[in-house]
């Protein structure tokens, strides 16, 4: 312990410590922030910190080094020299010339590799990190950070399967600090008030708005959704789970300027025909919406490809959207011949109570997503990588979390200040009421509301 100590002043007397107001990667603003760059410039200080590090973790089972971009790479870099375990840079973004990699270096899928950060406050960017790596075929179990800010951030992450283990703790440093009478009392008080205030089990870090998920989101599908949420003001996808095409034309009528888009499951309509399809579609173009079916394929690739563009549905030749589950891997759906004008949702999570799909699973499944140009977002309960569009299903107003069926129901508010979702998916509470018009409208509006209040850190957790 004396030795971190006398290595932790040292690095004091850099100025890796500022007190003021600063915004954090997460979003979050903050009374102080913690700065480690200024030791690259301090070899030896490096290599003592390398030191340290390698008497935490047994470095002896790793295969590779890297560090979070950007602060953690020269950290990375000098243990790696020190523990002569060959190091791998990840970018921060991409290129746009060249290889046009994320990945710098040499490595080989399966290989074990230990994660360097600085500071961990919600650990958003190193779960960014995470999917690129594992996107590689990297294996990704151990992260050490340099400081742990004791906000949620090594909880959220150790509750996702991580082993994580930091150098420090802030509440350790500032104890120390306070001991050493280098802290005013004021700086005291206000970081005391400021991390008694702050400390959250699962912090979230700041959401980006529909604009910048535009510049995320290259598929012209996920960009023509996010063009009619912003138009139509309405980020309600409303599922119609109806057996008559009747009632769905019927529904869609009343519904359809509060929408951004439809789901249905063409292969429960007892009545299907293609003038059914084309009274959809007609609709759909009016009062602008998409049409997204949700088939769920989840066969092995030339089975899903047939399901898709033959049988009596043709699902290709009208749908916007369509459903996929990735359990039987990648190639599933690398190979479906997708219609330029059709994109693809993967099913991560359900809003079923006692789903199989855990946090391992939901990590593959997102990297299988990111893969794929065709994927334009994600079906789950949970917030997951900015680079996807989030749709949320299990939307209602009641507070049961559980119905009788076994769905698991969350707010529209929880959807939005808990998740981050996008879009949120709400069905029988709309097409089984008296007024579906009525209630479409009510959802429409707190789902914008909660979306807005997010944005613009308006975080009421007030309900309807």
């Amino acid at each position: 312990m004396k030795e971190k100590e006398h290595f932790f002043y040292k690095i004091y007397n850099l100025g890796i410590i500022k007190f003021g107001c600063f915004t954090l990667k997460s979003g979050m603003n903050s009374p102080i922030y913690i700065d480690f760059r200024p030791i690259a410039s301090r070899p030896d200080l490096l290599i003592k910190l390398s030191d340290l590090i390698l008497k935490e973790v047994p470095y002896h089972v790793f295969e590779l080094i890297c560090g979070v971009p950007y602060a953690a790479l020269p950290i990375a870099t000098t243990l790696s020299l020190r523990s002569n375990i060959p190091l791998i840079i990840k970018r921060k973004e991409n290129k746009g010339y060249g290889t046009k990699r994320m990945i710098e270096g040499i490595y080989k899928k399966g290989q074990n590799c230990l994660l360097i950060e600085d500071v961990i406050t919600s650990g958003d960017s190193l779960l960014k990190t995470v999917i690129d790596l594992e996107k590689e075929g990297l294996i990704i179990k151990n992260i050490l950070s340099i400081l742990d800010r004791e906000q949620g951030g090594i909880e959220n992450l150790k509750n996702r399967g991580f082993n994580i283990r930091s150098l420090f703790r802030l509440g350790e440093i500032l104890k120390m600090l306070k001991e050493k009478n280098l802290l005013k009392k004021e700086e005291i008080h206000i970081i005391q008030f400021f991390f008694k205030k702050k400390k959250l089990k699962n912090i979230q870090g700041k959401r980006i708005s529909y604009e910048e998920k535009k510049e995320k989101i290259s598929h012209p599908i996920g960009k023509k959704l996010l063009d009619i949420a912003l138009k139509k003001q309405t980020n309600l996808i409303v599922s119609a789970d109806l057996i008559y095409s009747e009632e769905i034309l019927k529904l869609v009528n009343l519904i359809g300027d509060k929408i951004c888009g439809l789901k249905i499951h063409v292969d429960i309509i007892s009545d299907f025909s293609f003038s059914f399809i084309d009274s959809l579609k007609k609709i759909s173009m009016e009062k602008k919406f998409l049409l997204f079916e949700d088939r769920k394929l989840c066969d092995v690739g030339p089975t899903n490809y047939l399901q898709l563009h033959y049988g009596i549905h043709k699902i290709s030749s009208w749908a916007d959207i369509i459903t996929v589950h990735v359990l039987a891997g990648s190639e599933s759906i690398q190979n479906l011949n997708i219609p330029s004008n059709m994109g693809v949702i993967t099913i991560s999570e359900m809003s079923s109570s006692g789903r199989l799909s855990d946090d391992n699973y939901i990590r593959k499944a997102l990297n299988i997503s990111l893969k794929n140009s065709k994927v334009i977002g994600t079906v789950a309960q949970r917030k997951v990588d900015d680079r996807l569009l989030l749709f949320t299903p299990g939307i209602h107003f009641s507070d049961s979390k559980e119905n009788c069926r076994g769905n698991t129901y969350i707010h529209p508010n929880q959807a939005f200040i808990k998740n981050s979702s996008d879009f949120i998916i709400v069905g029988k509470a709309i097409y089984q009421s008296n007024n579906p018009k009525i209630l479409a409208e009510k959802y429409r509006n707190s789902g914008w509301k909660a979306y807005e209040n997010v944005l613009f850190k308006k975080n009421t957790l007030s309900k309807n």
